[in-house]
């Protein structure tokens, strides 16, 4: 063929570059084309200078000699490929009967050597059809021992085929004699122990490579202490292998532990497989010391390094210093990232008197400080927007004026971007509804709030106070306990306490909805003109003719058989608004009723000013100042903003006013507040937002001697007197 291409050259047809290519193709008979995948070369027409080739869905394709010469690969009967397109069943048998033969072809097709992936795809799936993984570890393992294949120590690395034949123990020793630093050579250690018992002679072949890795580990030992202790664990694992006995003098992790007390740098270093050998070894180093040198080591190692020295800290009976370190750290917001990470994911409840908002503060702190660090990781940030439930387990016992801090501190929070912060503070919403307000800015508040007497008021604080201070630790204090006796799926106390845990926080988010609505007052001078709140309203049954009082009070107050009723009640909302004479209808229990308002008497009438103490000549106890800008939430944790009782004068009963001359300010501070009493129309449930009613401030900021009683705005309270369970009173 060379001399028809010569003159194909010589007239011009073909160029004489492309002779040679054309003879390969030409005598090897296949060509591969990166397109069209193996072809098998029919025909050479020398006249018109073309070659006749079949392609895989191209039969019969002629191609120019000159271009072909340029885009095809000439491919020898010999490879693999060819073999497949002429003798595919003999190959299949080969699989099965022959796979290290099939393998030398595949590797000397690529020249020697080949990957694992080009050595499946060459075979897969025309040759190996299926459950190709079962068969490549069945002749990797024939392949170990014969001698003519030397396997790769990594992934990626070539599979190579030598026609020198060599045993393994060999090939393995000159390995590791090539591979150049000591972590190159723990590597081709761990190879060889994988193969240890292929080898004509492991004990030799050990006894070599501990030799070695000691002369290595004695270099390591000051450098490079992590590397050291590493290859003394691999050393003694192929010792024990291969059945050597220890060498008292060698180098072990006690000694170069002995030397280095601080252990978060060589356990960082170190794989984590290691990890419980290492600090095995750093116990037996100091015995003494250990748990003190841990917890120091906390703040200053990683998330996966934590929860090792943590766990042999709680089993060796160090949980409560444990607990001490870790609140000092919280409190004093010098916790690392990872030390809060780890604490976040762990979240048990051994930490459960930990877990708190203080938490998620020191979270915060930390992602700050760590913006100025070198070296930032975002794993913890990353995880409190992963984790959706962080936010509301670490909040959920805390007191709503904590919240609010918090949500304060997030939305100033640099460490955020605007959306992930939205995020966050929707969670916080979503388990505290109260703080949407601070969140949206919007005084929702006054549209939704409601009148409720000081007693009534009182009560629900210290339900509310009791629910977050004793029951729910408590709560998790018998969550703690129950955890302990193991076995969850099957432990009854826990499920238990876990249900009871829903009950109370359903309950604290209902206390927290209601006492930021709720708007104290002791209903004095409130208007009688009309039925509403603070009214005494004496109806006539026009079916019976009987004379009925009812007491119309606040929203939690209600005593039948007083005649007390809330003004939100059905029979209080058909009342509202209605005077004296006109005739009311309202349905109750599905009964029809008509009744005739026949008198409205105030609840309670304020008394008038007294003289200052000094013209009286008595001494009376001034009532503390409420403090300005307090609000619901934080009257409901059990704040000293609470009613005072009524301060009475020396032989008297009746409410009087704080001591000190009267000021300038009173008569104008008690026209203001006769004017602010709300009507029916203002009070909260019945119609549009009441008036707010604040005595003016006297000197040193306690309320001067008006002779009115306080109400409340919002969650916001004027001191005055306590309201009486029944009964209208008079001035």
């Amino acid at each position: 063929m060379r001399e028809a291409f010569e003159k194909l050259a010589e007239a011009g047809k073909i160029e004489p570059r492309h002779i040679e290519p054309l003879v390969r193709l030409a005598t090897c008979g296949f060509c591969w084309h990166r397109s069209w995948g193996l072809g098998r070369i029919r025909s050479v027409d020398p006249v018109f200078a073309r070659f006749t080739i079949d392609f895989p869905g191209r039969p019969g394709h002629m191609m120019a000699l000159s271009f072909a010469s340029e885009v095809l690969q000439p491919i020898p009967a010999t490879h693999i490929l060819a073999r497949k397109s002429l003798d595919l069943e003999g190959l299949r048998q080969m699989a099965a009967t022959q796979p290290l033969e099939l393998v030398r072809i595949v590797l000397e097709s690529y020249g020697g050597r080949a990957t694992v992936d080009q050595i499946q795809q060459a075979l897969v799936p025309d040759v190996i059809a299926e459950d190709w993984k079962a068969w490549w570890d069945q002749v990797r393992k024939q392949m170990k021992r014969d001698g003519h294949f030397q396997l790769p120590l990594k992934k990626g690395e070539p599979v190579v085929y030598q026609k020198t034949e060599r045993t393994l123990d060999e090939r393995l020793l000159e390995t590791f004699a090539a591979a150049k630093g000591l972590k190159a050579r723990l590597a081709v250690v761990a190879e060889i122990m994988r193969s240890l018992e292929d080898l004509v002679d492991k004990a030799e072949v050990a006894r070599q490579l501990v030799a070695a890795l000691n002369e290595e580990i004695a270099s390591h030992q000051r450098t490079q202490p992590a590397l050291a202790m590493e290859a003394i664990f691999v050393r003694d694992e192929l010792a024990q292998a291969a059945g050597l006995p220890a060498e008292d003098a060698q180098l072990s992790a006690v000694s170069i532990w002995a030397a280095h007390p601080q252990p978060g740098p060589i356990l960082e270093a170190l794989p984590a497989a290691k990890h419980r050998r290492a600090l095995e070894a750093f116990q037996q180093a100091w015995p003494d010391r250990w748990p003190q040198l841990f917890l120091e080591a906390l703040n200053q190692v990683s998330a996966r390094v934590c929860r090792e020295l943590t766990q042999l800290l709680i089993q060796a009976g160090h949980l409560e210093s444990l607990k001490e370190t870790l609140a000092r750290h919280i409190s004093h917001h010098t916790a690392s990232s990872e030390l809060l990470l780890w604490l976040g994911k762990e979240r048990s409840d051994s930490f459960a008197d930990i877990l708190g908002p203080e938490v998620f503060r020191a979270m915060l702190t930390a992602l700050e400080r760590d913006q100025f660090q070198e070296r930032r990781s975002s794993r913890l940030r990353d995880f409190i927007l992963d984790d959706a439930s962080l936010i509301a387990e670490l909040t959920a016992a805390a007191d709503i004026e904590v919240i609010k801090d918090l949500t304060r501190a997030l939305q100033f929070s640099p460490v955020f971007d605007d959306m992930d912060k939205r995020s966050l503070l929707a969670r916080i919403v979503k388990s505290h509804p109260a703080i949407q307000s601070l969140i949206t800015g919007e005084q929702t508040r006054q549209d939704t709030s409601f009148w409720v007497s000081w007693e009534s008021l009182e009560r629900r604080r210290a339900e509310y106070d009791e629910l977050v201070h004793k029951r729910i630790p408590a709560n998790s204090r018998e969550i703690a306990i129950a955890r302990s006796y193991g076995d969850l799926s099957e432990n009854h106390e826990y499920k238990a306490a876990k249900e009871m845990q829903k009950i109370l926080m359903r309950r604290k988010e209902e206390l927290e909805a209601e006492l930021v609505r709720a708007r104290g007052t002791d209903f004095a001078n409130f208007p009688a003109d009309a039925v509403g709140p603070g009214t005494v309203v004496e109806l006539t049954d026009l079916k019976t003719g009987q004379r009925e009082t009812l007491t119309i009070l606040g929203a939690w107050d209600s005593d039948p058989d007083k005649g007390i009723i809330s003004y939100l009640s059905p029979v209080a909302q058909a009342l509202m608004g209605h005077k004296p004479g006109e005739e009311i209808e309202f349905e109750l229990h599905g009964a029809v009723h008509r009744h005739r308002i026949e008198n409205i008497q105030p609840y309670r009438k304020a008394p008038a000013p007294t003289a200052p103490a000094s013209e009286t000549g008595s001494s009376p106890v001034v009532a503390p100042a409420p403090v300005e800008g307090s609000s619901g939430p934080t009257d409901a944790a059990g704040s000293s903003d609470t009613a005072p009782p009524a301060v009475a004068q020396s032989g008297s009963s009746e409410p009087v006013a704080a001591s000190g001359a009267v000021t300038p300010a009173v008569a104008p501070a008690a026209e203001a507040i006769s004017q602010s009493v709300p009507t029916a129309a203002e009070v909260p449930g019945a119609g549009p937002g009441g008036a707010e009613m604040i005595p003016e401030p006297g000197p040193g900021g306690a309320a001067t001697g008006s002779g009115r009683d306080s109400v409340h705005v919002g969650s916001e309270r004027v001191e005055g007197s306590v309201i009486p369970e029944t009964g209208p009173q008079t001035a």
